[in-house]
């Protein structure tokens, strides 16, 4: 039996059809004379959660970070259980399996880890679905390819997937801790491996429109008379002169009105110094991919990449286009048989234009689009050999279908030929250019040139650019080098530099698809031009939806232009430059598209990941985010006081710990820093330890009873305001002063104790007290520290010793010297 797995079930129901009928339908599957075909539902299997290697995990610490998985595991996703329990009873059955997968990196992957986790030994061939018309799905199924031919397509897959696992878990735990230290107790970071560069391409965008500082310049342009004409030519300063900017711009008014002034004068003679005439030529603009789709669309329609997604998949389950999720732009050659064919239905399809440039159209017309050495799973998205009829689409349906098939017509028009000239005139020693074109032939640009308005939307020119074209598109008088010219007039143009235009959805679909724009270090911009991008075709509309859904950044204004919240700026901010530029983010995805060739090792590639992410864990421990509460920690300032429950009763903690261990008592719910001062106040040290040993008081005691001017503190006094709370807690050097307080205890005790060196003595235990035994009375001795508790004896692990009953607001404890508090 031959089993086919098709990737979901339309796909499956549109190859069951191509097959040798009847077909008789069955739970989760379909059985033809030709084989059965049943479905998965995308991913059925899902990366195991952390707490699911050790159930630790489910409390986010930053001590068990990074978490890296010695085995990867898979579950079964709960929504699919029945279906894979399907799956696997007709795999057991099998004698050979046909994998239908989309022909992408994710579609090999999801039907090979279900193969691999049933451990199939089973012989295994691809079928490639670029379409899902029946000629198209039955020139697939004539062509089977064995399986093992797409080893290093699914390790990329299986690469991306461990990578974003790894970044995703790790470093969102990491930085997610890091602003609940610093009290944002609510807040989730969703840390992501394309996700997080492309939030910060918006941040950065939105703060250059902040920063962005209006400059004033100023352009000379002069009308010349030629004897077969006039035209107009700009000046061009020259770079040494005074009142230009760095960009060689004219900002001094003063300076530019000299200047008019001075070509106004006579004598108006000049010359042409340069005159060139080029032919050139402008090839047909490459069929889409979905990225190039998603993007037009956009622009030309307003609409979001997710909706274009969405509507070019529903043409593509009618039968109308091929596969949507195509990064490809070119088409193989032996899709050329198709093309009278595909022509003859636009010609029908009831779109008015397309079939009024049918009939120019020649199916022999070869254009650079046809290359099989640029096609690897798939192909550039065309009209498929189905008759269409746009009268039954909707809205969207329609705009797009007739984008596709305008681009498919352009591939049979001729090329646009043109003259490109360009003129150079010398003019009182000063140079003045201008620039035209002729047309020759529009070729294919007859189909474009129809919505000239609509198509500078497209392309989103400024005025600037739009002012460069005019000039570029005007028509020059016949000349050559060396004639007389004449000055007529000349006239001065007051320009303002213009901030950059925030992104939409579809420019920063683009942003992400020429990633190479936006990287930091200058030398990887050339390596990284040919790089794909950052994401799949598939999933940045998805990446983009998901910021706006989680509110890291909103659409606003008619253009829905693409604005960060505060949340974005908290978390860029707080992300080291190898987070939030693409520089290696591109770098890895050129890694996976080499490893689909063959050229990278999954292993090696996992061992970068898994050092890149211990490494920004590591930096997470250190990251500084602005503080948000009320009541900032004023030891560290890095965190809040955040109310807790302790064993013995309510008290305030940093949310910094265990960075920073400040407590404080609770006052009506609020923490209470005058008791803190005050304690602070009964107590001559600018720091202590979080536990106060006997040793410590000893060295207190005797501190208090000598001379005020042989005291070694040297805190402020008197202990006003915050400034003495904050000594408290400054952190001294606690190692030295304690090594101090034993060596001054222990030559005390050698006159009382029968032991001689502090290395005797024996180690009374000092552990937290919630090993204080409940039936011991209440004793006489008044703490000495807090002077509100008593002192009472505990059995600790090590012998007795005595602890403060005000534990834990006072953890001072005492070694036992024959039933008494060893106090001195």
């Amino acid at each position: 039996m031959r089993l086919y797995i098709a990737e979901k079930p339309s796909v499956g129901r549109e190859l069951a059809k191509c097959l040798t009928g009847p077909i008789a339908r069955h739970d989760g599957y379909l059985v033809t004379k030709d084989g059965v075909v049943t479905w998965l539902f995308g991913h059925i299997l899902r990366q195991a959660e952390p707490e699911e290697y050790d159930p630790k995990y489910k409390r986010w610490r930053a001590d068990d970070l990074p978490i890296i998985p010695e085995h990867w595991k898979l579950f079964v996703a709960k929504d699919c259980e029945k279906q894979f329990a399907i799956v696997k009873s007709l795999i057991e059955k099998a004698d050979e399996i046909v994998h239908g997968g989309d022909p992408d990196r994710e579609g090999q992957l999801l039907v090979d880890e279900v193969l691999d986790y049933l451990g199939n030994k089973k012989p295994v061939r691809r079928i490639l679905l670029n379409a899902l018309d029946e000629k198209s799905i039955k020139k697939a199924n004539a062509s089977l390819r064995d399986n093992r031919d797409f080893f290093n397509l699914k390790q990329s897959a299986l690469a991306r997937a461990r990578a974003d696992w790894l970044i995703g878990m790790n470093l969102s735990r990491a930085y997610t801790l890091a602003a609940r230290r610093a009290g944002h107790e609510r807040l989730v970071l969703p840390i992501g491996r394309v996700k997080t560069p492309t939030l910060s391409l918006v941040v950065r965008r939105e703060r250059e429109i902040e920063n962005f500082k209006p400059v004033t310049y100023y352009l000379i342009r002069g009308t010349f008379q030629h004897a077969n004409g006039s035209f107009e030519a700009q000046w061009k300063p020259q770079d040494t002169m005074a009142g230009l900017d760095s960009e060689n711009r004219l900002v001094d008014k003063k300076i530019a009105d000299e200047k008019l002034a001075f070509f106004e004068a006579m004598p108006h003679d000049a010359v042409i110094s340069s005159y060139q005439k080029v032919k050139k030529q402008e090839p047909q603009p490459l069929p889409f991919s979905l990225s190039t789709l998603q993007v037009l669309a956009g622009k030309r329609f307003g609409y979001a990449p997710q909706l274009v997604l969405d509507t070019a998949q529903k043409l593509y389950e009618k039968k109308l286009t091929t596969y949507p999720r195509s990064d490809c732009e070119y088409l193989p050659t032996n899709q050329l048989s198709d093309a009278a064919t595909i022509l003859s239905h636009l010609a029908k399809a009831g779109d008015a234009q397309i079939a009024a440039w049918v009939p120019a159209a020649n199916p022999r017309q070869k254009s650079r689009a046809w290359n099989d050495k640029k096609i690897s799973a798939h192909h550039a998205i065309i009209p498929t050999t189905v008759q269409a009829d746009v009268t039954k689409m909707t809205q969207e349906e329609r705009n797009l279908y007739h984008l596709i098939a305008r681009g498919y017509l352009a591939q049979f028009y001729p090329v646009h030929t043109y003259d490109q000239t360009k003129v150079e005139v010398c003019y009182k020693e000063e140079t003045f250019t201008a620039s035209g074109r002729t047309e020759r032939d529009l070729g294919w640009k007859v189909m474009y040139q129809s919505q000239k308005k609509k198509q500078e939307t497209d392309e989103g020119d400024d005025r600037e650019d739009k002012d460069e074209k005019e000039e570029n598109a005007k028509t020059l008088p016949a000349m050559k080098k060396k004639d007389d010219v004449a000055w007529k007039r000349g006239r001065m143009l007051e320009k303002m530099t213009k901030p950059p235009t925030r992104f939409t959805a579809s420019t920063l679909l683009a942003g992400m698809k020429e990633i190479h724009k936006y990287v930091k270090n200058p030398e990887a911009k050339k390596q990284l031009k040919d790089v794909y991008g950052i994401g799949t075709e598939a999933t940045r509309a998805t990446i983009i939806d998901d910021l706006i859904r989680r509110k890291f950044m909103k659409a606003e204004g008619k253009k829905k232009y693409l604005v960060p919240t505060p949340a974005a700026y908290l978390l860029v901010d707080a992300l080291p430059d190898e987070l939030t530029y693409p520089d290696s983010t591109a770098i890895w995805e050129d890694k996976l598209h080499s490893m689909s060739e063959g050229g990278e090792s999954l292993a090696d590639f996992l061992q970068g990941q898994i050092a890149f992410t211990r490494k920004l864990c590591a930096k997470a421990g250190d990251v500084h985010m602005e503080v948000k509460g009320e009541n900032v920690c004023p030891r560290c300032h890095q965190g809040v006081l955040t109310k807790r429950k302790g064993k013995n009763g309510v008290f305030w903690g940093c949310s910094n710990y265990p960075k920073c261990r400040m407590t404080c008592n609770d006052k009506e719910g609020k923490p209470d820093l005058e008791d803190a001062k005050a304690r602070l106040a009964r107590r001559p040290r600018r720091a202590a330890p979080a536990v106060v040993s006997a040793t410590a008081m000893a060295w207190q005691s005797r501190q208090a009873d000598a001379p005020a001017a042989s005291r070694s503190y040297s805190g402020a006094e008197p202990y006003d305001d915050i400034a003495a709370l904050n000594a408290l807690f400054l952190p001294d050097d606690y190692a030295a002063r304690m090594e101090a307080d034993e060596k001054s205890y222990a030559a005390q005790q050698q006159k009382t104790s029968s032991w001689q060196s502090w290395a005797d003595k024996p180690k009374y235990s000092a552990s937290p007290m919630e090993h204080m035994e409940k039936d011991v009375a209440s004793s006489s001795f008044l703490c000495p520290r807090c002077r509100e508790g008593h002192l009472r004896s505990i059995h600790g692990k090590n012998g007795v010793f005595w602890g403060c009953s005000n534990y834990p607001r006072c953890t001072a404890t005492f070694d036992d010297d024959h039933g008494k508090p060893l106090l001195k």
